[in-house]
């Protein structure tokens, strides 16, 4: 019997599972990536070290991709968080599991893990044509034939896996082009829109505190004046507004309210580890033990030295006002700062610079079981280009290797 052949278009995480495995399944398998080399974004993932998956249950991991999480149970029992370390260990790439459960390449370096898939890959036998952009797919009748590249050479294959990514990061190589190709075999697109994306704010307060990094604080979103959700855990302040692991968790949510003319504000508790109760009682002990300091002194033992200047301004406290003779009021202001310091959103930053993106080709027209296309035979799907979107943690890597994984194997069994 002839070899099936296929096709994978994009070179990301799930580009290069897909081909590894259609490979190593039995097929003649093509990899066309239009940058000069597969991994480029994965390079960068997770400042560099990438966060490979999180040690998470399956229900828990489900839970993080929201309403369309359901879609990717199969895809994650066929090939899950522990198959995922299994193989990049047999790979050579030794793993550490850090704060949060999630997994890192002990080296800390990504390169490492794009190293050990460009050399998986080769092993398997894929064929990888580099600098080459595919402009359309060759489609007789309901069946997919091959894909065509902007200079007009056709490439016919049996199977067509389209692995593109989304729009996140244009200088690696995700432009988009997924979806024109989907939408050209007729599947829907969900609006695309930045997930994981840092915050700018209005005012200075931000830019002043450029640099400071707060740990184990709770950040709320309130949409209208109504809390819609919250984080705990790290941010970071920057000249133009918020980012850090907990702000890019919550960007999701945040994005989606912008987008309906909404008013976002972020509230952060700054001591969430005391209630308005015990923080009162503190502030009374320190207030009534070093009474004949100045109000910055005190300030010194409750807050990181860029936050004191902030606090001053917005509690209204002057800073020269000795701790026996601050107010009850003005107590009772400081102590609401320090549980609800708020900035006032004025959006996000450009989608570029999202680190995944939400939206996609919709997942009732893709087969959960395979990653096939319900519209067109042979075609297949993998990665973020799908309406597929978590917050942070690795379980956005994750379900690009395991949608990858799965949709490889299944376009040479199908």
């Amino acid at each position: 019997m002839e070899k099936r052949t296929v096709i994978v278009v994009g070179g990301g995480a799930s580009g290069m599972m897909a081909s590894g495995q259609a490979a190593g399944t039995g097929a003649e398998t093509l990899l066309l990536e239009k940058m000069h080399r597969p991994g480029r974004k994965l390079g960068i993932t997770g400042k560099g070290r990438c966060n490979l998956t999180n040690v998470a249950s399956l229900p828990e991991f489900i839970s993080h991709f929201g309403s369309n999480g359901i879609f990717l149970r199969q895809a994650f029992h066929r090939f899950s968080n522990e198959d995922l370390v299994t193989f990049f260990e047999e790979l050579g790439v030794p793993i550490v599991v850090e704060r949060g459960g999630r997994v890192f390449p002990a080296s800390g370096q990504a390169r490492d893990v794009v190293d050990a898939l460009t050399g998986w890959m080769r092993r398997q036998g894929v064929k990888v044509r580099q600098e080459v952009t595919v402009d359309g797919l060759l489609i007789e009748g309901r069946k997919v034939c091959g894909v065509r590249d902007v200079m007009g050479k056709r490439y016919l294959a049996g199977a067509v896996i389209i692995a593109t990514g989304g729009v996140s990061y244009p200088a690696t190589g995700s432009t988009g082009d997924g979806y024109r190709l989907a939408q050209s075999a007729g599947h829907s697109i969900v609006p695309v829109r930045p997930a994981l994306i840092p915050l700018e704010t209005e005012g200075d307060v931000a830019p002043r505190l450029q640099g400071l990094s707060m740990r184990n604080v709770n950040v709320s979103i309130l949409i209208d004046g109504r809390k819609k959700d919250e984080a705990f855990g790290e941010m970071l302040f920057t000249h133009f507004g918020l980012s850090g692991p907990v702000i890019l968790s919550l960007s999701g949510r945040v994005t989606d309210a912008l987008n309906l003319g909404g008013r976002v504000t972020v509230s952060i508790d700054l001591k969430p580890a005391l209630d308005e109760h015990k923080l009162d009682e503190r502030l009374l002990r320190d207030l009534d033990a070093h009474g004949k300091r100045m109000f910055q002194t005190l300030l010194e033992g409750l807050l990181p030295g860029k936050l004191i200047p902030v606090c001053m301004e917005l509690t209204e406290i002057p800073p020269d006002r000795r701790g026996h003779q601050i107010t009850a009021r003005e107590r009772g202001r400081l102590r609401a700062w320090l549980k609800d310091f708020r900035l006032e959103v004025s959006g996000t930053r450009p989608l570029s610079e999202a680190i995944i993106t939400a939206g996609g080709i919709h997942t009732e027209e893709i087969d959960p079981r395979t990653m096939a296309s319900r519209l067109v035979d042979g075609l297949y799907f993998a990665g973020e280009m799908m309406d597929i979107d978590a917050d942070t943690g690795g379980y956005n890597l994750q379900a690009a290797f395991s949608t990858g994984w799965l949709a490889g194997r299944s376009a040479v069994r199908q």
